[in-house]
């Protein structure tokens, strides 16, 4: 005999013909679903009601809250400064684009003012590069850190960037994977719980949001990509976190590189005062945000990454997970040019067919356990808004395995576009700031 409180089919039913699910039936569908009583189709069907029918913001709230009991939730009340007073903790989190290295100079640029930064980061799954891949470029860094390894590094260098442990919101990541092979991925309160609950439950006191719009970014569209921002504000703001949220263009790769050591090389040059002008905004506007967000306003941002106090912030964590700061980053073994096909402006360059080309060259992976290149990946030679002349290098390929140049090579032939001189693409890069409501 059942004694369950709700039954699956009841829940489906709800949601199918627009009802709105109690707080009790949501900590329930949750709940069972993690343990096995509520079978695979059955939340295939719950997630495909939601996708198409919605929740409110209620809904969404609670089962982002019932995603969060599913495990346990870190606490950084334990850190202190120097003086004894509790150590303030910031984070950010990044929708995904092409060339997204900004977590690599963010979180050490953030600890240089005494704020901690725990960043729990993920792998590259198709055209997105993941965080964790890139650092693994790096001879002898590693992802895993245990929680005390982690409060360890927070307290002495101030700025971690590990893998989330298994214990975080368990639920999510049996969701996410029945929502992958059922066409629910979509599904904007089920991505902002997915994000949120993590995030939540890593226990940070703020929480800035990279939202990424445009053709390399997962939503398309400034309409969606708001709703998701929004959303996600509510959620944080709902669960007592500090949150705000910027749409940032993700239409044209950040930076130069898409790549995994590539990408790293670009970081430190950035650390070292330098890098692409596109990054170097980004990445002060986001640790701006995360200090504002612990209550740390008036500093000068940019000159910690111009004076070198960045640097030594980076050098500090990367050793502190058994990274070799001074070891050459890999490089692949072949390369291969893609030059441009007439004079002109390069007005556009498609953020999704670089991405898709870095994937192709063996910079991603096509399933969560295929291996990556380090060194494989795009390094672009120009930018929207730069004249080019026909013959001059758009882009070098780079990979281990040269049959990969011709599945990589139309891609980037097609991502430029060449308009005549004098013409002048947009070129804004924060679209819009979002707070609570």
């Amino acid at each position: 005999m059942s004694t369950e409180n709700f039954d699956a089919v009841d829940i489906i039913r709800i949601k199918r013909d627009r009802g709105t699910l109690s707080p009790a039936q949501i900590d329930w569908a949750i709940d069972a679903y993690t343990r096995g009583v509520i079978a695979e189709e059955q939340m295939a069907a719950l997630n495909m009601a939601i996708l198409l029918n919605g929740m409110d913001r209620s809904e969404i709230s609670q089962w982002t809250t019932a995603m969060i009991n599913s495990g346990e939730r870190m606490d950084f009340s334990s850190l202190r400064n120097s003086d004894g007073s509790v150590k303030l903790t910031t984070d950010k989190h990044s929708t995904g684009g092409v060339g997204d290295k900004i977590t690599l100079p963010l979180a050490p640029l953030v600890a240089v003012f005494g704020v901690a930064v725990p960043q729990l980061s993920g792998r590259g799954l198709g055209h997105t590069g993941g965080t964790l891949d890139k650092l693994e470029a790096i001879s002898g860094w590693r992802a895993e850190l245990s929680n005390e390894a982690m409060m360890t590094q927070l307290s002495e260098v101030g700025a971690v960037i590990c893998a989330a442990g298994a214990g975080l919101a368990p639920a999510d990541k049996k969701l996410y994977a029945l929502r992958d092979v059922t066409g629910t991925v979509e599904a904007i309160p089920l991505i902002a719980s997915s994000i949120m609950s993590k995030k939540i439950a890593e226990g940070t006191g703020a929480l800035v949001l990279d939202v990424k719009v445009g053709s390399g970014a997962f939503m398309k569209t400034r309409e969606n990509a708001l709703e998701l921002a929004r959303t996600m504000v509510n959620l944080g703001t709902d669960a007592g976190v500090h949150t705000v949220a910027l749409l940032t263009n993700m239409d044209t790769p950040l930076g130069l590189t898409a790549g995994n050591a590539i990408e790293v090389e670009e970081s430190i040059e950035i650390l070292a005062g330098g890098g692409p002008a596109d990054v170097v905004e980004l990445t002060i506007a986001l640790a701006t945000e995360m200090l504002a967000g612990a209550g740390i306003r008036d500093v000068d941002v940019a000159a910690a990454l111009k004076d070198g106090r960045a640097m030594d912030k980076w050098r500090a964590m990367i050793s502190a997970q058994g990274g070799d700061n001074d070891a050459p980053l890999p490089v692949a073994k072949e390369s291969d040019v893609v030059y441009a096909p007439a004079d002109g402006v390069l007005t556009g360059l498609d953020a999704m067919d670089v991405g898709v080309a870095a994937w192709r060259l063996g910079a991603g992976r096509a399933r969560r356990e295929d291996p990556v290149q380090a060194g494989a990946g795009v390094r672009l030679h120009a930018k929207p808004g730069d004249v080019v002349r026909r013959g001059q290098p758009l882009a070098t390929m780079l990979t281990d395995t040269p049959e990969r140049f011709e599945r990589a090579r139309p891609l980037l032939e097609s991502a430029a576009t060449i308009a005549p001189m004098g013409s002048r693409p947009e070129m804004s890069l924060i679209l819009d700031r979002i707070a609570a409501t």
